[in-house]
């Protein structure tokens, strides 16, 4: 370039300099794509040296043991609170169950007990962990978690729940239990007859409206310890934090079910394809609604949210919602009001020893 610049007019050394500039923007985007086109061809090649690990790995096992394939294996315990939308979830799960070939199990404790005695809890763990012909198994009921691994369980269930705020649960529940809902209409309830509202409830200081009526959710996640039913425990708030964390695949909000749907579709196709399809279009889905139920004054509201045990109710909320908000904006993006699940966003590369 010095040559030219002694050798050619002024004009014509700009020239050759833009040309040349050109050129090597030219070759810095052919260089950019050749190593966007070997990266690609990387990722393809990883890929099927893993479909090819996969499968040998599946005719390994398939020769060498009589266990079902991990997948035929899965069982799912959801551990319903009351009053939290759960039967409507629970619709999608027995409107499914054929089309996606598996078992739905009802766990119908004795008066809705959550708690189970000791020698129930053996034989609820030997049930969903031996009972091939159950596999893949979807159970659900009332009852406290419960830990496996504390009976020798290799193979643990995968856990999922929904969460509501603990004062519209509580109403939720009131009204159900005096006027039932349009499920099973013609069904009598408990306390049928008693026509006296939540707001006359509260400020008559009746027994269904105290905020001990709150403490529900932290016990059912909180599980089979004497200390998860002593109302108002500190620890029993924290085991909860931890177990749902810990021990739940996902938990869900009642406000937010379409979403909870969709990730569970996600994550478990198995279990939930077609799912969220099905939540949006399905009468089942919207079937379950409260009667005669009628919104709290902000009175009882605040009469109620000065206990300890609603505020302790509504840390557990609050925490297991920021968990799944949390959990929700990893896995999908929004697009002009609609949610769109994010796509795989890795993959395995440079495997050995090579497959031969």
């Amino acid at each position: 370039m010095g040559l030219l610049r002694i050798m050619m007019p002024p004009k014509f050394q700009l020239l050759a300099v833009m040309a040349f500039g050109v050129a090597m923007l030219f070759i810095e985007n052919q260089i950019q794509k050749l190593e966007e086109s070997r990266a690609k061809l990387e990722r393809t090649m990883a890929r099927h040296e893993v479909r090819e690990v996969e499968q040998r790995q599946t005719r390994d096992s398939l020769r060498d043991s009589p266990a079902l394939p991990e997948i035929e294996d899965l069982v799912i315990i959801y551990n319903r609170v009351p009053k939290t939308a759960s039967t409507s979830f629970t619709n999608i799960a027995y409107d499914l169950c054929g089309k996606n070939r598996f078992h739905v199990l009802h766990i119908n404790t004795t008066k809705n007990n959550p708690v189970m005695s000791l020698q129930d809890q053996m034989r609820f763990v030997r049930n969903v962990t031996s009972w091939r012909e159950m596999k893949p198994g979807f159970y659900h009921g009332h009852v406290a978690y419960l830990d496996f691994t504390k009976f020798g369980i290799k193979g643990k269930p995968v856990y999922i729940n929904i969460v509501r705020d603990p004062i519209e649960r509580l109403v939720s529940y009131y009204y159900f239990l005096r006027f039932g809902d349009d499920y099973r209409p013609g069904l009598r309830r408990r306390k049928q007859g008693d026509k006296k509202t939540f707001d006359e409830c509260v400020s008559s200081g009746g027994s269904d409206c105290t905020p001990e009526k709150l403490w529900l959710q932290i016990p059912f996640f909180c599980g089979h310890y004497s200390e998860c039913w002593n109302v108002g425990s500190r620890w029993a708030l924290e085991q909860a934090k931890y177990n749902l964390v810990n021990e739940y695949l996902l938990v869900g909000v009642t406000e937010e079910l379409e979403d909870f749907i969709m990730m569970l579709e996600a994550a478990l196709p198995r279990f939930f394809r077609g799912a969220t399809e099905l939540y949006r279009t399905g009468k089942k889905s919207h079937l379950r609604k409260t009667s005669e139920k009628k919104p709290p004054t902000k009175e009882s509201i605040s009469k109620l949210q000065q206990s300890n045990i609603w505020k302790m109710e509504n840390e557990f909320y609050e925490f297991a919602l920021e968990q799944f908000q949390f959990v929700r904006a990893h896995s999908v993006r929004e697009k002009d009001g609609e949610l769109y699940l994010l796509a795989q966003n890795f993959f395995y590369e440079k495997i050995y020893p090579k497959v031969n």
